[in-house]
């Protein structure tokens, strides 16, 4: 395996901690058999297998913070985690004194404030579950992820999730008015406010909002909510190369500003494994093409899109960056479009072996950053196949790179730094961010000193001995 796996540490826990634990949360809450624990120590791709003395399942902020003192009493690491969809290995442990903080249980709505466009919840929520309760008061909850049904939405705040609506909306970060914060201590600070507007001093939640539970333990959170569409139209688009799916987006932004939500790019390598992998999927084509975007437009009054949507499909046709578009006539196909973008990272994995990148260009810079990163490794390994797909609005392209056809997939993926080192130099060179959404957990920890200056590692470093003095919340993740 090419990532590096951390050694598992072989220390034992406080001798005094699992009954303390269990005296807070309740002994059925404190796991320790395999199989039961299990599930918590493995990332989903099977990168990273970790290792701990328990999995403590708190079921209130109250507990969250009883566990946390008892933890900083005894010099215990705690890993927080949420639904363990994380993609960096920043929720996995790997220390068997160390413990995984599960906020599962902590999954309630506390409020839901229609008139104030705000939904407070407990970070154990999913982010389907964040969503359903929007939508029950007529409002909506825009992140959106593949993983929604799984990941729960105090994961989502420690990553600064991103997602396919963040050209209209943002990303994590833009969608939080408040946070209830564990430090590192068991104090709780209490930041659950509801303005859109407060210069009383330092923005505290922005310090935990991306910190990858390194600096507290994030248990609730107030979150923007914006009236529900009344009107949503869907097409997917065939498009020559991704200069011409750059400018149909430019057309449409011109147009309809915000409305514009969603604009996702995919290849046609991608669209032939989801074809060949992805159950129920269908091509929407009669022919097939070079590359497609996924394009949504959402407007709060109805009967409003329809035409201009097919105005500049039209106006983009006959310009050449629109080869063909299907515009969804139907829920159901709606639903099939969105499949075809939805899958294609899981179903990937069909193709033998896939080395990612998560990575972020200026937007007008992606059309070049896929052109030089997909020859550099087709040059690199001969016969791999790159399927850059993602987030073509915000300039977020998850680069992955599907082995040659024939080739030994563990040969394969021993070039994983290689090629990282390689998508990454490109990714610099175009003033890029070598991680959009994911976070850097320990998968790139080796990597952040590289692309940050030694004055951001200091002032980071700062941060993590000021709030976690004892250096206990999620050790060896990120620094």
């Amino acid at each position: 395996m090419a990532v590096r796996q951390p050694s598992i540490r072989t220390t034992a826990p406080h001798p005094d901690l699992l009954p303390r634990l269990a005296a807070i949360v309740g002994a059925r809450h404190v796991l320790t058999e395999p199989g039961d624990v299990g599930p918590h120590l493995v990332e989903w791709r099977g990168l990273f297998h970790g290792a701990c003395a328990a999995v403590v399942r708190p079921g209130s902020t109250a507990e969250v913070a009883a566990v946390v003192a008892a933890c900083s009493e005894t010099g215990t690491a705690i890993v927080p985690q949420g639904g363990n969809t994380g993609l960096v290995g920043g929720q996995i442990p790997f220390d068997t004194a160390q413990i995984v903080l599960s906020l599962q249980r902590m999954d309630r709505v506390r409020t839901v404030d229609p008139a104030g466009n705000t939904i407070t919840v407990e970070a154990g929520l999913t982010l389907l579950g964040v969503q359903q309760a929007a939508d029950a008061a007529d409002r909506l909850f825009p992140l959106s992820l593949a993983s929604e049904g799984s990941c729960r939405i105090g994961g989502n705040i420690a990553t600064n999730a991103g997602g396919t609506a963040v050209l209209a909306y943002g990303n994590a970060r833009d969608l939080v008015l408040g946070l209830e914060v564990v430090l590192a201590d068991g104090r709780v600070w209490d930041g659950l406010r509801s303005l859109r507007k407060d210069n009383t001093g330092y923005d505290l939640k922005n310090l935990f909002i991306g910190s990858e539970g390194t600096l507290g333990i994030v248990t609730a959170a107030v979150l923007k909510l914006f009236p529900k569409p009344r009107e949503v139209e869907t097409a997917l688009v065939a498009v020559p190369d991704p200069m011409a799916a750059l400018a149909l987006m430019d057309r449409a932004l011109a147009r309809l500003g915000r409305s514009l939500t969603t604009f996702e790019l995919m290849p046609r390598f991608g669209i032939d494994v989801v074809l060949r992998h992805g159950e129920g999927t269908r091509d929407p084509f009669a022919n097939a093409h070079p590359w497609y975007v996924l394009m949504e437009l959402s407007s709060g009054t109805e009967g409003t899109l329809r035409d201009v949507v097919e105005v500049i499909l039209a106006e983009a046709i006959e310009a050449g960056d629109v080869i063909d578009a299907v515009i969804a006539e139907s829920l159901d196909q709606r639903l099939d479009f969105w499949r075809l973008r939805e899958v294609m990272s899981e179903v990937q994995s069909r193709e033998g072996g896939s080395i990612k990148h998560d990575v972020a260009v200026p937007v007008a810079a992606t059309p070049a950053f896929i052109a030089e990163a997909s020859a550099a490794v087709m040059a690199l390994v001969p016969g791999c196949r790159p399927l850059p797909f993602g987030h073509l609005g915000d300039g977020n392209i998850h680069f992955n790179v599907s082995q040659p056809l024939g080739m030994d997939k563990a040969a394969y993926l021993a070039r994983w730094e290689e090629m990282n080192a390689v998508v990454h130099d490109i990714t610099r060179r175009h003033g890029g961010s070598i991680s959009a959404e994911h976070g850097i957990g320990i998968l790139k920890r080796e990597l952040l000193p590289g692309v940050k200056s030694e004055v951001e590692m200091d002032l980071m470093r700062t941060l993590k001995r000021t709030l976690d003095p004892k250096g206990l919340l999620n050790p060896g993740k990120v620094l």
